[in-house]
C-alpha cells in the first residue's frame, strides 16, 4: 500500500471520528445535559461570517482572474516527508481532541454558556491548555493543511473564529468562577502547550 493511500485513510478516519464524536456528543447532551442558565449569544454570526471568509479565499485561489491557477500549484505540499509530518499531527490533534472532550463531558457547548451545576475543568487536557479542544481541532487542521493545502483557508479563518470565541467563553467563565478561573488563567496557557513554561524559564 502506497504512503499516499495510507495518508488518505489517516484522514478519513481522524476527522471521521471527530465527527462521529461530535455529532453523538450533541445528542448526548441535548437529551441528558444539564440546563443552560445562561448564553452568550451571537456565536452563530462568527461561523457564519467563517464560511463566507473561507469560500471567498477559495474563490480567490481559483480565480483565473486574479491569480493563475498555475502559481497556487506551486504551493501544494506535494513533498512526502511533510505529508508524513502533517498525518502525524493529524492523528495526535485528533487524539488530543477526543481526549479533550471525554473529559468535559456534558459541559460541552458550541457557545459560550453556563449550565446547571456547572463544573470547571482543569484535570487531563485542561492541565495543558485551558481550551485544549481548540487547540486539538487546530492541530487536526494545521495537519491536514500539510497534507492538503487547500485547507489552509480554513486554518486560517478557524483561528480568527476560535480566538474570538475564546475571548467570549472566558469573559463568562471569569463571570462565573471569579478568583478560582483567574487563578486558573494565570496557571495554564491559552492554546500553545508549555507556552508559560518557556516564558517562566526565559525569566529566571
Amino acid at each position: 500500500m502506497q504512503y499516499a493511500t495510507i495518508i488518505s485513510m489517516v484522514f478519513l478516519v481522524c476527522w471521521g471520528a471527530f465527527f462521529l464524536t461530535w455529532i453523538g456528543g450533541a445528542l448526548y447532551n441535548a437529551l441528558k445535559g444539564p440546563k443552560v442558565l445562561r448564553r452568550r449569544v451571537g456565536s452563530w454570526r462568527w461561523w457564519l461570517i467563517g464560511i463566507i471568509g473561507i469560500l471567498m479565499i477559495r474563490f480567490e485561489m481559483n480565480s483565473t482572474t486574479y491569480i493563475h491557477a498555475a502559481s497556487w500549484s506551486t504551493l501544494t505540499f506535494s513533498v512526502s516527508e511533510l505529508q508524513i509530518v502533517g498525518a502525524i499531527l493529524l492523528i495526535v490533534g485528533t487524539l488530543f481532541t477526543l481526549w479533550s472532550r471525554l473529559v468535559l463531558g456534558t459541559m460541552c457547548s458550541s457557545v459560550a454558556t453556563v449550565k446547571s451545576d456547572h463544573q470547571l475543568r482543569t484535570t487531563g487536557p485542561y492541565r495543558i491548555t485551558r481550551h485544549p479542544i481548540y487547540t486539538g481541532i487546530l492541530g487536526m487542521l494545521a495537519g491536514t493543511t500539510l497534507v492538503y493545502f487547500v485547507a489552509l483557508p480554513v486554518l486560517v479563518v478557524s483561528v480568527a473564529i476560535f480566538l474570538r470565541k475564546i475571548a467570549d467563553e472566558e469573559r463568562l467563565m471569569v463571570e462565573q468562577f471569579g478568583e478560582q478561573y483567574m487563578e486558573y488563567k494565570n496557571r495554564v496557557p491559552q492554546l500553545i502547550p508549555g507556552l508559560y513554561l518557556k516564558r517562566q524559564r526565559k525569566d529566571s
